[in-house]
């Protein structure tokens, strides 16, 4: 990941979005990352309130500030960069359950913490360019899928938020990964094609690594997945009792692009998935739906960081 040459931020403005819904956000934290950033300039926050939210105030800041931080959880990452990537340097704040972006990106778990690199990056002018990905036009910051884990992603939206609307974390979504399993009897046969490479059961695709956190460990699935580089995918040809073992060990190492039984990609900048029916959706964690079809591409450089 290289790092951008210093961009002009002489007026020192910084929008903070912050979604109060998200795990990690209380008001304590706002008030400290909120304190963390003005020292270093002009701090305009804007909470969100609703889902779609944190695009429409990215798009609006992009316009006054000279970068955008985004305190939340990975979700509304997402939103904001879908509303403004491109127009300004971004900064992210671990808020959510997992926050797996910040994380990958090598930011501290502790959103204080994180909030001082980000501060001093943009006191410097420092920034990286790292690319995103794009699937029938959302962009993602670090991971889409389709079958397994968007069907995951659903059942735990459908579990709904606690009495301080907070959605459930990653716990919950590799409960519902397993419980999918179960009442398949661990047999998926293969129900989608990925163009040039084969059928599969599901495809997970990463823009970098790892994939995602089960608790404080990484899930890893490419070694060679890169922020830097284009799209990886790793897709299961089928999923029989035998191979879910292999398949979890491999996931975490970082090694299913060893096992014959799963389709890969490695830094690719397009690709075509096709489906036999309609299966779900999901770009980091957030449920776009059923699809047949899905286009995926690589936004290479795509989105200024600062870090």
């Amino acid at each position: 990941m290289g790092l951008g040459g210093p961009y002009d931020c002489a007026v020192g403005r910084l929008a903070l979005i912050v979604n109060p819904y998200s795990t990690g956000v209380t008001r304590r934290r706002v008030a400290a990352v909120t304190a963390v950033l003005a020292r270093r300039a002009e701090v305009v926050v804007h909470q969100t309130e609703r889902r779609g939210h944190a695009s429409e105030l990215a798009v609006r800041a992009a316009e006054h500030a000279d970068a955008l931080v985004v305190f939340s959880g990975d979700g509304t990452y997402n939103e904001a960069i879908n509303g403004a990537a491109g127009m300004v340097p971004f900064g992210f704040l671990p808020g959510g359950g997992a926050s797996v972006f910040p994380r990958a990106l090598g930011l501290p778990r502790n959103p204080v913490a994180a909030a001082e690199r980000v501060a001093e990056a943009f006191d410097a002018g420092r920034t990286a360019a790292i690319g995103l990905g794009r699937v029938n036009g959302r962009l993602f910051c670090f991971s889409a899928g389709i079958g397994v884990d968007a069907e995951a992603v659903r059942r735990v939206d459908a579990r709904g938020r606690d009495r301080e609307g907070r959605r459930a974390g990653n716990v919950a979504f590799v409960l519902a990964i397993g419980q999918i399993l179960l009442e398949r009897r661990f047999r998926i046969a293969s129900q989608l094609e990925i163009e040039g490479f084969g059928r599969a059961a599901f495809v997970i695709v990463t823009n970098g690594k790892p994939y995602t956190y089960a608790g404080p460990l990484p899930v890893t699935l490419s070694r060679e997945a890169d922020f830097a580089g284009g799209l990886d995918f790793a897709a299961p040809r089928v999923v029989e009792p035998a191979s879910v073992p292999a398949l979890l060990v491999r996931g975490f190492r970082g090694s299913l692009a060893d096992d014959e039984r799963v389709l890969v990609g490695h830094d690719l900048d397009a690709f075509e998935v096709r489906c036999d029916g309609a299966l779900p959706l999901h770009v980091d964690g957030e449920d776009l739906g059923d699809i047949t079809e899905a286009s995926f591409g690589s936004e290479r450089g795509a989105l200024s960081v600062l870090l």
